[in-house]
């Protein structure tokens, strides 16, 4: 079985390209929520953080989002060590759930695939893309955040040219039946790669 991972940036549309690939009877792995729930969830990852950024990582047993957000947005050795603490384990999360599917290839979905070099654990990778104003205008109605901090947002995620040249295959998702097909042929090519390797 294949690993095929599928990136893109803040409000390029990967959850729905992942949906559309899931509608093809692809099974997709979403490293963002799958990283989430093991904050919440492993004892080891709990104990780790409190020592990294105090007991305020967590309250009532649950991951305090908004103070470990502020905490890494201003500070990259924060963001680096909270990864370096995180990472690992959805690795190994990831590796057991793949073993698991009877499929000729899996998704794993992660918005810094290419940041950490993710794409060197995947034998083909999928970038989304679409617009920046257009990235920028569904992240403003999607998150309320304001223009600015979407921006800032874009600006730590690696270029789009960069990620262009690093992608196996790139969809580009402005519009949804443009999308759709896309989808079904970077599918068919897939299968086709993986029959014929």
């Amino acid at each position: 079985m294949k690993i095929v991972g599928l990136t893109g940036g803040i409000g390029s549309g990967k959850t729905t390209v992942a949906k559309l690939f899931g509608q093809l009877g692809v099974p997709t792995y979403i490293a963002d929520d799958e990283a989430k729930a093991l904050m919440n969830r492993s004892k080891v990852i709990k104990r780790k953080l409190i020592a990294l950024f105090g007991e305020e990582a967590y309250i009532d047993q649950n991951l305090n989002r908004p103070f470990l957000a502020h905490a890494i947005f201003n500070d990259k050795n924060l963001l680096k060590a909270m990864n370096a603490i995180v990472h690992p384990k959805v690795a190994s999360h990831f590796k057991k759930w793949a073993e698991k599917q009877q499929t000729d290839y899996v998704l794993k979905e992660n918005a810094i695939l290419f940041e950490h070099g993710g794409e060197k654990d995947c034998d083909f990778t999928i970038l989304v893309t679409a617009p920046e104003n257009i990235r920028i205008q569904r992240v403003v109605e999607r998150d309320q955040r304001t223009e600015a901090q979407v921006k800032a947002i874009i600006n730590n995620q690696l270029p789009e040219d960069v990620k262009i040249k690093k992608a196996t295959f790139v969809i580009e998702n402005t519009d949804l039946n443009s999308t759709k097909h896309q989808v079904i042929k970077v599918h068919q090519n897939l299968i086709k790669a993986i029959q014929t390797s």
